[in-house]
């Protein structure tokens, strides 16, 4: 069970591997509500590393599960998702988007297809409630741990504590058993890398942690989850979209299903779309170490034409990389430069994963 931890007048929940997070010597910080761990001894950049190199297990209980289930579950995500089920069947997994009326993204979400008539929606921290209270379901959050295991070597880790959780596809759902415990794993991940995610009891999450661990797989933090969704040209909700932010002008438009009758969201996304948005998401790559930051302006000729919404150094490039948004009109070889507090980085437009660019 998640317990809550109190600081003050602030109450943070704790995920059940709370306590591995510990004795690893975890440094803990306040992400969506829980304390989650930020890195651990080695650091970011040796954790960002392992997972590109060999294989990391991150816990990452802090995203939320509302399950679904019934038979008007389908229907119900159909119309509150943007992306088509349709497209899928029970045993897969899709990403798709909450939009409100303006087209804009509420929430990012992953959907695992359990079964027939069960759904796991998978949000964003610190939308859980705000999803539930659009879809209803119910918020099973407390009741598992998620562990997201990733990198090159990650199934060959897996397969040493669950076989039929290692054998579970790209953008598959399957179910397995630990300890006697029945747990559901995806082919889904937020690294760029191959790799599972899977949802175990409570009970015996500390259990499998120590498995994966013993087995050869590296704990990391959310600062190196972060990192290398950047690398690999991940969006992040409140930085690459947001309520103000659309599908299409994040150049997202795959995860619109278009060929549904009525989703919330449609009339407004069918409008934008009969005119080019006036700013446009992109990659941009520095030949600088210095590592660009959110919200740092983006200029062309010394005309501020856009932002960052994600920056950081990348260990693999060893240089800056972000992700932006300028105008629509700004061509991919226009030279770029990225305000740093009064320094200006140049910059040049690239087409993520960014990771890629190493090869």
């Amino acid at each position: 069970m998640v317990v809550p931890r109190y600081i003050g007048r602030v109450s943070l929940r704790h995920s059940p591997l709370h306590d591995e997070h510990l004795a690893l010597g975890a440094k803990l910080v306040d992400f969506g509500g829980f304390e989650m761990p930020l890195s651990y001894p080695a650091g970011t950049i040796a954790e960002h590393l392992a997972c590109r190199q060999a294989a990391c297990v991150f816990d990452v209980s802090h995203l939320g599960t509302v399950r679904m289930v019934g038979p008007e579950a389908f229907t119900t995500l159909q119309r509150g998702l943007s992306n088509d089920l349709r497209k899928i069947a029970p045993g897969r997994a899709q990403y798709s988007h909450l939009l409100n009326d303006r087209g804009g993204v509420v929430d990012d979400v992953i959907v695992w297809w359990v079964s027939q008539e069960r759904f796991d929606v998978m949000p964003n921290a610190s939308n859980t409630a705000r999803v539930r209270e659009r879809l209803g379901g119910d918020d099973v959050t407390p009741d598992r741990a998620v562990l997201a295991v990733q990198g090159p070597a990650a199934r060959e880790i897996v397969r040493a504590v669950s076989p039929d959780a290692a054998s579970t596809p790209r953008y598959s759902v399957a179910t397995f058993e630990f300890e006697g415990e029945p747990c559901v794993v995806a082919g889904t991940g937020y690294t760029g890398e191959d790799g599972v995610e899977c949802a175990v009891p409570s009970e015996i999450a500390p259990a499998f942690f120590d498995a994966l661990l013993a087995g050869g797989a590296q704990p990391a933090g959310l600062g190196a989850r972060d990192t290398l969704r950047l690398e690999a040209g991940l969006p992040l909700h409140g930085h690459e979209l947001s309520p103000d932010i659309t599908p299409l002008e994040a150049g997202l438009e795959w995860v619109i299903g278009w060929g549904k009758d009525d989703f919330v969201g449609r009339e407004a996304l069918l409008a934008l779309k009969q005119r080019p948005p006036a700013r446009r998401l992109v990659g941009l790559l520095t030949d600088d170490r210095r590592p660009p930051r959110a919200g740092a302006a983006i200029l062309e000729e010394g005309v501020v034409t856009g932002s960052v919404t994600s920056g950081n150094y990348s260990p693999v490039l060893k240089r800056g990389i972000a992700l932006g948004f300028v105008a629509s009109s700004t061509e991919n070889e226009a030279p770029l430069e990225i305000d740093l507090r009064g320094a200006r980085l140049p910059a040049r437009i690239v087409s993520p994963p960014f990771y890629r660019l190493a090869a």
